[in-house]
């Protein structure tokens, strides 16, 4: 989100510092990288905010790499949702945008998934992105090209603020590990699953996800399979991007653990067994910044001159096209003009929902109409909100 957000700044027109403690750290470098509201089952503004996103990735992504000189990674490879039943597949929340297949099309489309599966929706709109190879580093470089300033191992001790309550500036503590003050009148807090340790208001807590990766045959498998609990995210290469648990009682608790890394080889064994065999690669873990109902935090804060751009949970990768734009414009409306800014009227109605303090109010239902994903809580939601037309 704050490499996004910089580069759309920047774009406008904005001279932009971005304050890092650790890049690592960030959720981009851990994520698998797919682009799928319709797959994960989103529902209400929550559905809105990723189609809006959904539909500005391919010019957003053209941009960085334009700014840049990097590829972004970005594969419009359509993903495949597996179902024991056809009545559940036909009870999804997004069925309505999806292709519905039955086990000889589910076979066609995922080659050597398995047998439990009987019926399916292919999503082609949905897709995936190389965040973690690709798109962290192309935005890294586009932003360093458009004269974004960089203050890497620099954490943020305190927001300060002056005696009306605005945004003042901040306490940091440098790589050097000296303390000083910087100045700032506005800022975007981008911290993720950290942000409520600089603003105890933000509802925003830490879901540990632990994933891993084997080397398949190149071409072994097309499309993402996003099954419940656990999807296969193929790369190019055929590299096979396994994830994830998901672990909120565990806090910010680093490590692999063996029942998270045995829980990820049952969920390859059931969806794509011949994938037990390949080799591993690599192993890791990320803290997923969420919210009561894992939606975002966007727009103004408790203190003036303070923007939130956190708690995209799952999400992050596929809502950070839109973040950009929002935030973009709302702190530089009279910056360069960019083609597909959303109309003003639009933009206001997705700012309102997604609120820091909606949770503040019972009687404003939440933007996302469950408390997960439909997909990864295993568990079927009603009727399907009506695609256009």
């Amino acid at each position: 989100m704050g490499l996004a957000i910089a580069h759309q700044l920047a774009r406008r027109g904005t001279a932009v510092l971005v304050l890092s403690r650790r890049r690592s750290e960030a959720a981009g470098f851990v994520a698998a990288g797919m682009l799928a509201p319709h797959a994960e089952g989103l529902q209400g503004s929550l559905l809105e905010l990723g189609q809006q996103s959904l539909q500005r990735i391919p010019a957003w992504v053209a941009q960085i790499e334009a700014d840049g000189g990097s590829s972004c990674g970005l594969r419009p490879c359509g993903i495949v949702v597996p179902f024991p039943t056809i009545a559940e597949r036909d009870r999804y929340p997004t069925a309505a945008w999806g292709q519905p297949l039955d086990r000889a099309a589910l076979e066609r489309e995922a080659p050597g998934i398995g047998p439990r599966w009987q019926a399916g929706l292919l999503f082609e709109q949905d897709g995936q992105i190389d965040n973690r190879r690709r798109l962290m580093r192309a935005l890294e470089r586009a932003c360093v090209a458009l004269g974004v300033a960089f203050q890497e191992g620099s954490e943020v001790l305190e927001l300060q603020q002056n005696g009306r309550g605005a945004l003042a500036g901040v306490r940091l503590r440098t790589a050097e590990g000296d303390e000083r003050q910087l100045p700032a009148r506005r800022a975007v807090l981008t911290g993720g699953a950290w942000s409520a340790r600089l603003l105890p208001q933000l509802p925003v807590f830490p879901v540990k996800g632990q994933m891993l990766s084997l080397q398949g045959p190149r071409q072994a498998l097309r499309r993402v399979i996003f099954g419940p609990g656990t999807y296969l995210v193929p790369r190019h290469d055929g590299l096979l991007v396994v994830g994830a648990t998901s672990e909120p009682e565990a806090g910010f608790a680093d490590g692999l653990t063996p029942f998270g890394q045995r829980q990820l080889q049952d969920g390859i064994a059931a969806l794509l067994p011949q994938a037990s065999q390949w080799p591993p690669m690599e192993r890791w873990w990320g803290f997923r910044p969420c919210t009561p109902d894992q939606a975002p935090l966007l727009g103004p804060s408790p203190i003036e001159g303070l923007w939130l751009a956190t708690g995209h949970h799952r999400n992050g990768v596929l809502l950070a096209a839109i973040t950009a734009e929002l935030l973009g414009v709302a702190l530089d409306p009279e910056g360069g003009s960019v083609e597909q800014d959303l109309p003003a009227g639009i933009r206001s109605c997705l700012l309102e929902a997604f609120r820091w303090d909606r949770f503040m109010a019972p009687s404003v239902s939440p933007p996302g109409a469950s408390p997960q994903s439909a997909r990864q809580s295993g568990t079927v939601n009603a009727a399907p909100v009506q695609p256009p037309g």
